[in-house]
C-alpha cells in the first residue's frame, strides 16, 4: 500500500506535496548530519553507539537554528571560538 488517503484524499497535488515534505526533512537534518559532521565517516559502529551520536548532532542542529544560525558549520565555527562558554550559552546553561 502506498498510502492510506482515500481516492479523494490523494490528489496528484496532495501527494506531491507530501513527497517533497519528506525531501525537506532529508535536506534540513540527514543532509547536514552528512557534511557538516561527516556522520558517514564516524567510527562509531558498535551497540546503540551510533543512534546515540546521531541523536547528539541532532540536538546540536536544532540548537543552531533555535539560535538563529542559518549555516550550521559557521554556527558550530562561531561556538568553537569560546569552547567554555558560547556551548554552554547554546544550551541555556549558564
Amino acid at each position: 500500500m502506498l498510502t492510506d488517503l482515500t481516492s479523494r484524499q490523494a490528489s496528484p497535488r496532495r501527494l506531491a506535496k507530501i513527497v517533497r515534505s519528506q525531501w525537506t526533512i532529508e535536506n534540513r537534518l540527514h543532509f547536514v548530519r552528512g557534511t557538516t559532521f561527516a556522520e558517514d565517516a564516524s567510527k562509531v559502529r558498535t551497540g546503540h553507539g551510533p543512534e546515540n551520536m546521531a541523536t547528539l548532532r541532532s540536538i546540536a542542529i536544532n540548537r543552531l537554528r533555535a539560535a538563529g544560525h542559518a549555516n550550521i558549520a559557521a554556527g558550530l565555527r562561531e561556538t568553537s571560538y569560546e569552547p567554555f562558554r558560547r556551548p554552554l550559552d547554546l544550551l541555556n546553561l549558564t
